[in-house]
């Protein structure tokens, strides 16, 4: 539970996903930790009825030194292979993890202010802020409120695995423009599982159910990844059309 927690915290309910646990007896380890003075547990400031643990200046030492005893435990384990054998052992290692994990993973359709679209929100607008050079303020970005997210006005997916959102991703279907997709994001656990992908194509599918043939979409040139999986599922690079601050990417897609 430690290592879950992590040095940046963790919500309790992702706590309990991520290691299978009832509520119950994720309340009494968590209880006990506390009890320690290994940990601490309070309101997210994100949603105050979502609970986050955070390791304490002495759960930060333990958990280090589980780290290096774990690093040790690997090393040993390691140290007969060659650096091929290693290489591929680390790459089928890679391989299992993705067929095991991508067919757990679930896309829902979500209200944009239910507790799990915030929190992908949240990580969203965190990771911007951190990549870009000026930083991201969601206040200066173009408005896509959780009103213009939400049926009719629009849509908003999240994946989930084992019930921890792990992504999202949010449709504006516009009366007399395209439908533009907005927030898609995918958390830097889940990267390589074919989310993204997975989340892209839900949304265009629900823009033509809505009866639009025409998503477009604009992007940063920082987010590197995310444009190139635009180009791989067929988007053109367009004009600029609209006033987003933070774009300097804009693409297309028509829909069959």
């Amino acid at each position: 539970m430690l290592w879950e927690i992590g040095v940046d915290g963790c919500d309790v309910r992702i706590l309990r996903a991520r290691l299978g646990l009832d509520s119950g007896y994720a309340s009494r380890l968590l209880r006990s930790l506390e009890s320690a003075g290994l940990v601490t547990v309070t309101a997210s400031p994100r949603d105050a009825r979502v609970r986050t643990a955070h390791l304490t200046k002495k759960g930060r030492a333990e958990r280090a030194l589980l780290d290096r005893r774990s690093d040790a435990l690997a090393e040993s384990m390691l140290e007969p292979l060659t650096e091929d054998a290693k290489r591929r052992l680390v790459a089928a290692m890679a391989e299992v993890e993705r067929l095991l994990i991508t067919p757990v993973i679930r896309i829902d359709e979500v209200d944009p202010d239910d507790p799990r679209a915030r929190y992908c929100l949240h990580e969203y607008f965190s990771e911007l802020d951190r990549r870009f050079q000026a930083g991201f303020d969601p206040a200066v970005s173009r408005r896509a409120d959780a009103d213009e997210m939400r049926a009719p006005a629009g849509v908003f997916l999240v994946a989930r695995l084992r019930d921890e959102p792990v992504g999202c991703g949010g449709l504006k279907l516009h009366d007399d423009a395209p439908a533009e997709i907005k927030r898609m994001w995918v958390a830097p656990t889940a990267r390589g599982l074919g989310v993204g992908r997975r989340l892209l194509d839900e949304l265009e599918r629900r823009a033509v159910a809505h009866g639009r043939r025409t998503v477009q979409l604009d992007t940063n040139g920082t987010l590197v990844e995310a444009i190139a999986m635009y180009r791989g599922a067929g988007y053109r690079r367009v004009n600029a059309f609209n006033d987003e601050p933070y774009a300097d990417h804009w693409f297309e897609k028509k829909l069959r």
